[in-house]
């Protein structure tokens, strides 16, 4: 969908709030039909922009603000790079304020249409925090203490929070062990509905989960990165293995946390568990899919 109030240098539509009106129309034309919406908000997130009735809202908190330096004109601009923002602190907020009173009315839609009850209700987020476009995440302790950002395998780029809401069958206020990732999705809502999940996939349902129930487990969860140098990363009970520069060969020494005592990954006891090291570097080997969209620069070993 192309926004023309946008075009060239224009800001007539702010888009997170059309894709929440847009949101708000979709379920008022399902109220009757069995639904899923899949709500993909753009905030918070680079840019750093909100409208001003939230701004003003923490102006005075954050004064004086940081400024963010960032492309207003020429090619780049609205296609990659991000723009000036003289109070990036006070945006932020606003971008989270403006989030938290969207999501309240989206429940709040389902309660007043009477479907809330019969609604499952997941709130996530795709990474840890970003550091691009101004945005200050050391500043609002966005990861609090975990390690890395967005693009870093570490906790602090790929541990996100998961709440869901299920009046009846999610009890209210407890939480769960369970170790799940995005792949999983798909495999749990084609279990709510009782169809099979897509072949191609490494997920597996989490709705005994979402029940209480007893749970199936990975056996491992594994992500990789080809950029920045590329990193690799497994996720085996416990134990996180972490190989950085893996652009560099296979034989890059693996980084092992015990994330059972150590969750800030501050303590590498991979010397301490050389077995534990073995079989997170062959999992690695054995999950890595190679990709001429999604490469490393360097053959894995057969």
């Amino acid at each position: 969908m192309v926004l023309e109030e946008n075009s060239g240098k224009g800001e007539g539509v702010y888009a997170p709030n059309l894709i929440h009106q847009k949101a708000l129309e979709f379920i008022d034309a399902n109220k009757s039909n069995p639904f899923f919406l899949f709500y993909p908000t753009t905030i918070p997130h680079a840019e750093l922009a909100a409208p001003e009735e939230y701004i003003a809202k923490y102006r005075s908190k954050f004064a004086p603000d940081r400024a963010y330096a960032g492309v207003d004109d020429g090619p780049r601009y609205k296609a990659g790079g991000y723009s000036s923002q003289p109070e990036t602190r006070a945006t932020f907020a606003a971008m989270i304020t403006l989030l938290d009173d969207e999501v309240g009315e989206i429940v709040s839609k389902l309660e007043e249409l009477g479907i809330a009850g019969n609604t499952l209700i997941i709130f996530t987020s795709d990474n840890g925090p970003h550091r691009e476009g101004g945005a200050d995440p050391d500043f609002f302790n966005s990861n609090g203490s975990l390690k890395g950002y967005k693009r870093d395998l570490y906790e602090g780029g790929i541990r996100v929070p998961m709440v869901a809401r299920w009046d009846g069958v999610i009890k209210p206020r407890t939480e769960t062990e369970h170790i799940s990732a995005f792949w999983d999705v798909m495999p749990t809502l084609a279990d709510i509905v009782s169809i099979e999940p897509p072949e191609n996939t490494d997920g597996i349902s989490f709705l005994n989960a979402l029940k209480g129930k007893d749970q199936s487990e990975h056996e491992f969860l594994y992500w990789e990165f080809p950029a920045r140098g590329g990193s690799q990363a497994v996720r085996m009970g416990n134990w996180k293995g972490v190989r950085s520069d893996a652009n560099k060969g296979f034989d890059t020494p693996i980084e092992l946390y015990d994330l059972s005592t150590d969750l800030e990954e501050k303590k590498n006891v991979s010397k301490e568990n050389p077995a534990i090291v073995e079989k997170i570097s062959a999992i690695m080997q054995r999950a890595h899919s190679p990709s001429s969209v999604f490469p490393f620069k360097f053959e894995l070993k057969n």
